[in-house]
This record gives structure tokens, C-alpha cells and sequence, in this order.
């Protein structure tokens, strides 16, 4: 897509604008039975968009060329479970996870799942899901998405608050309680942040605007995103109330 510059097109009087924000949540980032960091969730008086601050990690679940059985994908293995209680990997009926053959864009790779995913096709197909190589996607945790009304499948606008930068995208995967500030490796790429699933992301400086009950619980092609999402970022107020809202 072409990247649009959202935060430098807002003008002065546009900055102004007063933004009547409520905070919903204060989510708390936990790691091994800790809180290391709190995430404030915001809307809008009227809204059903929730919109939050944070860092980016990078999702390469659903690239076809995500994992492999010797650690050759494009994220570590380990990202995907291990043997007995593996996550992001379709598995067979013993439980291993299945490699992909000769037909498949990856032969000797594992199918990697996301968990919107097209369900006309079946399990095995790595079509399936989507993929984060090509599709800009949010990842949310599932108590977020859970209480707060998102919905696999809305649409999203992401902001890159230090370069200006900004994507469409959708949301796609659910992630564990830590994942507040996910994003797949096509999102990474349009906001200028390093890609690279095992050492790319960013700490901070990431705004991310969910429109709530936008979508269809189903994927969409990066020309629906792009119309869809744009189209309601510029109902929620667009590039004055982004101005207003990600400067206070």
C-alpha cells in the first residue's frame, strides 16, 4: 500500500483540536507472574474505536515461511510452542506438527496458523491463514479483544509516532497477556520499524486506533483493508483528532 503520512498532514489549528478521550482499561503488561508495564486504553466520546500506545514486537505467524523443524524460519521455533504443546503450528492427529509438501509454497516448512483464517479451505492448506509477510495485522490478547468488543476481522490504523509513518491493517491473531503492541512483519515494514520477527520491533512510540465491530470475522484482501480502514479512521476524526488525541 502506499504508506500516508497521517500526523504530518494535521495542522496547526488541526493539533488544537480537543480530544474528550475516556480511559476505558489500564491494561498491565505481565511477564512470569509480573507487572512491567501498564497500557492505558482509550475511546472516544460516541466511539466504538479503542486506541492505546505501545511498543511493537513482530509476528511472522500465517508466512508460509514462518517456522521450520531446524529453526530455519523467519521466527524462532521456540515462538511457536515445543513438542507436545505446540501454538502456532497445524498439527495432525498425533499431535506433530505437519510440514509442507511438495504443492505447498513451502515445501519442508510448517503451516503456521493465525487465528482469522479463511475456513473454505481446509486446516492443512497454508492459504488458510494470513499471511504476515504480506498482510499488515494487529495482534490482540484475548481478554482485550474479549472485553473490549474486538472482533477478529476489524480493521485497524497504526501509527508510527516518531517518523510520521502510518498502515491500514486488520486484525488477525490473538496473542497472550504480554502481546499488547504486536504487529505482523508487512505492518512492520509500512510503519519503518525493524521487521525481522527474531530481532526487529520497538519499544514504544506506536499508536494503534481498533474500530471495534468493523468487520466481517473473516481475512481481506490488502485492497479492502486499505478502503475500509481509511474510511474509518477518517470517521473517527481523522488526521485532526489523531493530532489532538496521540499529542496529549
Amino acid at each position: 500500500m502506499g504508506v500516508k503520512s497521517h500526523a504530518r498532514r494535521a495542522s496547526a489549528d488541526d493539533a488544537a483540536k480537543a480530544c474528550s478521550k475516556t480511559q476505558i482499561r489500564n491494561f498491565e503488561v505481565i511477564r512470569e507472574g509480573q507487572t512491567v508495564r501498564e497500557i492505558p486504553i482509550w475511546r472516544l466520546p460516541g466511539s466504538s474505536a479503542l486506541f492505546f500506545e505501545a511498543g511493537m514486537t513482530i509476528d511472522a505467524d500465517g508466512a508460509p515461511n514462518a517456522y521450520h523443524p531446524q529453526n530455519l524460519g523467519l521466527d524462532d521455533l521456540a515462538n511457536a510452542g515445543e513438542p507436545g504443546h505446540w501454538m502456532s503450528l497445524v498439527k495432525d492427529e498425533n499431535g506433530e506438527p505437519v510440514v509442507q509438501g511438495p504443492g505447498d509454497p513451502f515445501p519442508g516448512y510448517y503451516v503456521s496458523t493465525t487465528a482469522l483464517s479463511d475456513r473454505s479451505k481446509s486446516a492443512a492448506d497454508p492459504y488458510r491463514y494470513v499471511d504476515a509477510s504480506k498482510i499488515p495485522y494487529i495482534v490482540l490478547p484475548r481478554g482485550v479483544s474479549r472485553d473490549e468488543g474486538a472482533r477478529l476481522g476489524d480493521f485497524a490504523v497504526v501509527f508510527n509516532l516518531r517518523n510520521g509513518k502510518s498502515s491500514h491493517a486488520i486484525f488477525a491473531d490473538v496473542g497472550p497477556m504480554e502481546s499488547m503492541g504486536e504487529g505482523s512483519i508487512a505492518l512492520a515494514e509500512n510503519l519503518g520499524v525493524r521487521s525481522d520477527p527474531r530481532r526487529g520491533g520497538t519499544r514504544g512510540g506506536i499508536l494503534y486506533i481498533v474500530f471495534t465491530g468493523s468487520g466481517n470475522g473473516k481475512p481481506r484482501s490488502l485492497e479492502e483493508i486499505n478502503d475500509q480502514a481509511e474510511k474509518l479512521f477518517e470517521a473517527w476524526g481523522g488526521p485532526g483528532q489523531l493530532a489532538a488525541c496521540s499529542l496529549k
